[in-house]
């Protein structure tokens, strides 16, 4: 099982893609350095954490959008 992750980070996680849902992708590199734009994140650690939370979101609505277009 994977480990649970703490509620600042998918807050700001699910705040960042909602705001700006064009910037990010299921590219964890690309989501990264966006996050580093974005957000005045001063720990390497918790930007990478959001950009993590961020990647694994997107990559859950595209297989939701998928799943409903198959339907």
């Amino acid at each position: 099982m994977g480990r649970v992750r703490p509620r600042y980070i998918k807050s700001l996680g699910e705040k960042l893609l909602e705001m700006y849902p064009d910037k990010f992708t299921d590219n964890f590199e690309e989501n990264k350095k966006a996050v580093a734009e974005l957000a005045d994140i001063p720990s390497k650690t918790v930007r990478n954490k959001v950009a993590g939370y961020i990647t694994r979101l997107v990559k859950r609505r595209k297989a939701q959008e998928k799943a409903e277009s198959a339907a």
